[in-house]
């Protein structure tokens, strides 16, 4: 075990060693080095005290304006109170029976308080804070700790203070910097001009410049770049060494013949993904591709085609969606395009045909059953699912591609469970339908090859976008249902959206934990921070209710959410995709895969309680005939508030890039690489994937390099150490599963 690798407590004492595990998940000596300040103060700048916020825990850097001792009424004890400002705005600490304090808490003194920000007669406070003096005439250890240099300020705890936290990292610097290994190849460091490991984490945590804290930074983001770049380029290595069946569509087989039917030209984009595909498919080594794109840019029709070749070369494909909804619909538009390709071995079946099946987890037994006969023996050359098909009984004859719709909404655990159905390793295309920057791709889905869909089919209509502020302006609301009538005039149909169902249980009940189920997921909308202090947020069934007593009536509304009875769902689609419904009233349910082209009005309720991509993906249920579509963001939120910001971008561009971009900016770093996406903790502190995209390309290409060198890093000690630092058990687990 390294000098790094050492328990806490042999450097600080079982008490703070447990307050650091406890409160910061910090057990290690390397632990404590590499938790980097969040920010500096320089001795002088005070924090700005108007911009904290209710029930933060905090540390400020402030000027002690006035120390007053109030004495109890009536019983014993005092209240000691210490108004600090920043030269505009104040703050109040209050300590309860502690007038001793007044000797040293003086008018005119600096210091660092730490405390959780309440609210006591409308003024912000912080009631009994840790503090620590920054005057040389208060003789501190701190004082003389800082004098000369920025203030360094943690990420810290109740227990754990900025200040007591920088005293461990103090004493770490002093007695293990020498131990600190390099895990950058000298010549790299050299050729991008990056300074020593030991001398980066001296210089973060005690810089005397802010050129000092840049240049530590600039090197600590390429070690969190390159050490992720080289685990993400060993893990491509290793797949590509595996040995796959080679998967080559025959002339004149299947492939073409779907193809001659098609009654439009693929565009160029998908021509070009699908020639990368079909060159995945014909190696011998397993395929592993993310496939992204724009809404409506027609991944599906990509990876039939894909699964079609498969099917072409003697085996099987498998389409695995995250949703009952979204697996039907895949069912029946595939079946719908296929024709009677799709019967294989039935009466009126093309000689061609293969069988297409869905299995689902509340199928009846006897489809269930016959689903499994089909996918076992080897007649049904596509299934399509739920988690359903991961259960051990589902067994293939031949499965040769997997297709992963929505992949975030999966664990590692349950893709691996369906690849391992395949005698050799089956090629993987993982589907995303939401538009990822392209650093994020390279950092969350680096271990996969990308294809990016960015031409949308001809014949697709602009979506115009528009934000109605419903408290300020009701009559834009009044209007936005008289569009609604008017589109159903004209023939056509829309989607009414609300964030939530309307039928749940009392909130009185406690919630159970337990696994999420398909339905569960099918109606998952992001009910923003802050939703609680607000009214709970729409429900279908309510507002479909209003609908057909009040402005839509007359008109034929149905509603359609993931608590449905499967049958109900999937005839609720038929009806509504045959033009028998007007207006569907709808959870986030239809966010992706469903395609009505008669649709043409969106009315999304309580936008703002929606995510930027999340609103993307509705938007794109609309307009996708030849019509022109229209989506209405409907708001209660102010218009200077940061909701109506994030609805006015979403109105303001068609660019899924753009919006998902905007997305990832409005969230905490960590979500980028967190368990949202991928089922690994974020391991990330200083680089940022959307702001540090040259140091991100270039660590892949030098991680690339490196691996194809060094498979097994025998000459990188060092870099071998700190991967296997980053690759925990969880995160090892990820990292060989895929």
């Amino acid at each position: 075990m390294g000098a790094l690798d050492e328990p806490l407590t042999k450097l600080v004492g079982d008490r703070t060693a447990k307050v650091l595990a406890d409160s910061l998940k910090l057990r290690t000596v390397g632990d404590l080095l590499h938790h980097y300040p969040r920010r500096y103060v320089e001795r002088g700048q005070l924090t700005s005290l108007d911009e904290l916020e209710i029930d933060e825990h905090v540390t400020v850097l402030a000027r002690i304006e006035k120390v007053t001792l109030i004495p109890f009424r009536g019983r014993k004890g005092d209240r000691l109170e210490v108004v600090v400002t920043d030269g505009r705005s104040r703050l109040s600490l209050v300590f309860f029976n502690q007038g001793w304090r007044q000797k040293e808490l003086k008018a005119g003194a600096q210091g660092l308080f730490a405390g959780k920000v309440g609210v006591f007669n409308r003024t912000r406070q912080l009631v009994s804070p840790d503090y620590q003096l920054l005057d040389e005439d208060a003789g501190s250890d701190a004082a003389q700790q800082f004098a000369g240099r920025l203030i360094p300020v943690y990420g810290a705890s109740a227990q754990m203070p900025s200040w007591k936290l920088s005293i461990c990292i103090e004493t770490a610097l002093t007695k293990h910097l020498g131990d600190v290994g390099e895990p950058l190849p000298a010549e790299l460091r050299e050729r991008h001009d990056l300074i020593p490991l030991p001398e980066a984490l001296e210089l973060i945590h005690r810089p005397r410049s802010h050129a000092d804290r840049e240049r530590a930074q600039s090197r600590l983001r390429w070690d969190e770049a390159f050490v992720l770049q080289v685990a993400l380029a060993q893990r491509r290595a290793a797949e590509s060494a595996l040995p796959a069946v080679p998967r080559k569509a025959r002339a004149g087989g299947l492939l073409d013949a779907f193809d001659a039917r098609l009654p439009f030209t693929l565009t160029e984009g998908q021509q070009k993904v699908s020639a990368e595909i079909a060159a995945d498919l014909a190696s011998e080594h397993p395929m592993h591709r993310l496939l992204q794109g724009e809404v409506g840019s027609g991944k599906t029709l990509v990876a039939l085609r894909a699964m079609l070749a498969v099917v072409d070369a003697g085996g099987q494909a498998v389409l695995l969606a995250p949703t009952e909804v979204l697996a039907q619909q895949h069912h029946r538009s595939i079946v719908e395009m296929m024709g009677d390709l799709a019967e294989g071995g039935m009466l009126g079946g093309s000689d061609l045909g293969t069988r297409v099946v869905l299995l689902t987890g509340s199928m009846g037994v006897p489809a269930r059953r016959q689903a499994l006969l089909d996918m076992a023996c080897g007649d049904a050359g596509i299934a399509i699912g739920t988690h359903a098909l991961i259960e051990d009984r589902v067994q293939f004859q031949d499965l040769g591609l997997v297709v992963v719709d929505e992949q975030h909404r999966f664990g590692v655990e349950q893709r691996d469970a369906l690849r391992a159905k395949g005698e050799q390793p089956p090629h993987l295309l993982v589907m995303t339908a939401t538009p990822i920057p392209r650093t994020v791709a390279m950092t969350v889905f680096g271990d996969l090859e990308t294809s990016v869909l960015d031409q949308l089919p001809a014949g697709r209509s602009p979506i115009s976008t528009h934000v109605v502020p419903a408290v300020e302006k009701p009559n834009f609301l009044t209007r936005a249902w008289e569009r609604v009538r008017e589109e159903v005039g004209k023939g056509h149909q829309a989607y009414v959206v609300c964030p939530r169902i309307g039928d749940e249980e009392p909130a009185a009940e406690p919630k159970k934990k337990r696994r999420a189920s398909e339905e569960d997921l099918e109606d998952v909308a992001d009910l923003g921070a802050g939703s609680d202090e607000r009214r709970p947020p729409l429900s279908v069934v309510e507002t479909a209710e209003m609908l057909v007593k009040g402005p839509l009536s007359g008109l034929r509304v149905e509603i359609l959410h993931g608590r449905l009875a499967p049958e109900a769902k999937d005839e609720v689609m038929r009806r509504f995709a045959a033009g028998e419904v007007d207006v569907l009233v709808a959870t986030t349910v239809i966010e992706v895969g469903v395609n009505v082209p008669n649709s043409t009005a969106m009315v999304i309720m309580d936008a703002d309680r929606f995510g930027v991509s999340q609103l993307h993906q509705l938007r794109g249920r609309v307009g996708r005939g030849s019509a022109a579509g229209l989506c209405l963001l409907v708001t209660d939120m102010p218009a200077a508030s940061a909701a109506r910001a994030r609805l006015d971008a979403v109105a303001g561009t068609l660019d899924g890039f753009e919006l998902s971009r905007i997305d990832l900016e409005q969230r905490r770093e960590g979500d980028v690489l967190g368990q949202a996406q991928s089922g690994v903790k974020s391991s990330l502190k200083v680089l940022s994937v959307l702001e540090d995209e040259e140091v991100i390309v270039t660590a892949r290409a030098e991680a690339t390099r490196l691996v194809a060198e060094d498979p097994e890093l025998a000459a990188h000690p060092d870099l071998r150490t700190a991967l296997e630092s980053l690759l925990d058990e969880d995160r090892a687990a990820y990292m060989e599963k895929g």
